[in-house]
């Protein structure tokens, strides 16, 4: 399974952007959550979002009410719109896929590449 985020890019304090990422390669199991994480100079990567196939979300506290999760199972792809954007948004955005199925029902994760997301004026 091969992941691919889009949408990065420089935006200036409250600006906004819309990050995609699409299973391009391969297919997941129907019971999964996609996620977005972040990783900033220095600092350990964190998880800003998620989305489960049953419908949840959840967020992280810093970004509550500016950034949304979405899905569209149909095209297995994930998206992130960020909204209110702050020079602390700086980061490497990667989106993952946990899945879990098969014989075993096995988990499984798949990481998408990185992403750039620069807020700076």
């Amino acid at each position: 399974v091969q992941l691919q985020a889009s949408g990065g890019g420089l935006v200036q304090p409250g600006g906004s952007l819309r990050l995609s990422c699409a299973v391009v390669s391969g297919s997941i199991f129907s019971t999964n959550v996609m996620a977005w994480y972040r990783q900033a100079p220095g600092k350990q990567r964190e998880l800003v979002a998620a989305a489960s196939s049953e419908g949840t979300t959840n967020y992280a506290d810093s970004v509550k009410g500016r950034f949304t999760i979405s899905r569209d199972n149909d095209k297995d792809t994930v998206y992130l719109q960020m909204t209110g954007l702050k020079p602390e948004d700086t980061a490497v955005y990667y989106c993952k896929v946990r899945e879990w199925g098969g014989a075993y029902y096995s988990e499984r994760d798949y990481w998408g590449q990185g992403t750039q997301v620069t807020v700076s004026s």
